[in-house]
């Protein structure tokens, strides 16, 4: 049995632990800090196997160094990313084998946020980093909007229930940017009351399904009617391919 544990980390982060139940082996995606990794290895008396990286931002690989001082693991980074620590390079494609945890992980080239991110993809599961998050998507730092949307709409491509692990909890806000995408979208107003709940009492969002994300996050919902009509109110001028409505939510969530 696998389990997936979010690890809290520095402000809003999540370090994720993918954990063999039954032989208590470990592999660790996005450390952002070593400390709250190497308390749980040592109360839990885990074994780990592997670190994987999404993308090279300090508040994902910080705690590198940390971890790999004590276990002589393998670090799965973009290839196309300077990543300090680095033994395994990955791009689009890729299978990261993980055999004492019956797993392997397709790579998906997802670059917007950054030049070279990428997420870590089963049947069941996928590892977004600061691309894809619950109800909203990362800024882009160094990417373009059609970059960015033709990244998002690979994780669209994915099956419903594929559940979704992203870098932060961001989902309260970003649903309450949703809300003022489509305030007339049900689904919105019911998770977002739903996250708040959750969040009252300092439980996690995340994951979600993507079948929530698919009617709930607008940078998901760029070929629908009512994100492209606010999209084009909100830029004063008529909008139609979706890359260019994505593009103007964006720019409008920067300003939110």
């Amino acid at each position: 049995m696998l389990e997936i544990i979010p690890l809290p980390a520095l402000k809003d982060n999540y370090i994720w632990l993918l954990k063999n139940e039954t032989n208590r082996h470990i592999a660790i995606i996005d450390p952002s800090e070593a400390e709250p990794v190497l308390n749980i290895i040592k109360s839990d008396k885990l074994i780990p196997v592997a670190i994987m990286i999404t993308h090279h931002h300090w508040d994902h690989v910080g705690g590198i160094p940390g971890i790999t001082e004590q276990f002589d693991i393998p670090v799965y980074t973009p290839k196309t990313e300077t990543v300090t620590g680095s033994t395994n390079p990955v791009g689009e494609g890729d299978i990261v084998s993980l055999p004492e945890l019956d797993l392997n992980l397709e790579i998906l080239d997802v670059p917007g946020h950054t030049s070279g991110a990428v997420a870590y993809y089963s049947d069941e599961m996928v590892f977004s980093g600061d691309t894809l998050f619950t109800a909203g998507c990362g800024r882009m730092f160094e990417g373009t909007p059609p970059q960015m949307h033709a990244s998002l709409s690979k994780f669209k491509a994915l099956a419903d229930e594929t559940l979704l692990y992203c870098g932060h909890e961001y989902t309260v806000a970003n649903l309450k940017f949703a809300a003022a995408v489509e305030p007339d979208n049900k689904a919105i107003q019911e998770r977002l009351q739903l996250a708040e709940e959750t969040r009252s009492i300092n439980q996690p969002t995340v994951p979600a399904t993507l079948a929530e994300e698919k009617t709930t996050n607008p940078f998901l919902r760029c070929d629908d009617q009512a994100v492209i009509t606010a999209a084009s109110d909100y830029m004063g001028k008529n909008m139609e391919k979706p890359a260019e409505v994505f593009a103007a939510i964006r720019q409008w969530k920067d300003n939110f």
